[in-house]
């Protein structure tokens, strides 16, 4: 069953839930470091990508310590154009959910995609941050943290992009309810 909001898909059992970590805010100037997706099947995760992805750059400090991942770490992962192709290969078609995706992930997706594999990519989006702002108004902040925390959802292994889909995936079930 999929149910529509306005223009957006909110309620589904076939879903993938995707995160990324990058090394800043910038679409110009920083990069992807890691992409991670849950497959979701009638309503269960199914399946999970996750690789890191040497940018060909230092990981700023502060990115480091707010990820745990630092430049030691991506040597020798793949180059963005296989991770990416990877990523986009086992989302296909589907409807995409995830934290902030509409204003940060899928820019750094659609840009990379564009530039690196001269692909388009045109999935439905759910994004449980504006998803949040409806459905609990009045809340200080709708960061992924805040969310976990009002719901009582494990933060563990925060800013890991697989931790992060593990965490937006119960806050989406939870959204649902």
């Amino acid at each position: 069953m999929t149910i529509m909001i306005g223009e957006e898909f909110i309620g589904m059992e076939d879903y993938i839930v995707f995160d990324i970590e990058t090394t800043g805010f910038s679409m110009e100037r920083d990069k992807i470091i890691e992409i991670a997706a849950l497959k979701v099947r009638s309503g269960c995760v199914v399946e999970e990508y996750s690789t890191l992805v040497d940018p060909d750059c230092i990981i700023p400090f502060y990115v480091a310590k707010l990820t745990g991942i630092n430049t030691n770490m991506v040597k020798g992962a793949p180059k963005i154009e296989e991770a990416l192709g990877g990523f986009l290969n086992f989302v296909g078609d589907s409807i995409l959910v995830g934290h902030n995706i509409k204003s940060f992930d899928m820019r750094f997706i659609r840009g990379n995609a564009e530039k690196c594999l001269g692909r388009c990519v045109h999935n439905e989006l759910v994004d449980t941050y504006q998803l949040a702002r409806r459905c609990i108004p009045g809340l200080k902040s709708y960061k992924l943290e805040k969310l976990a925390k009002y719901y009582g959802v494990s933060y563990a292994g925060a800013h890991r992009a697989l931790a992060d889909c593990y965490i937006t995936y119960q806050i989406y079930k939870r959204l649902l309810r």
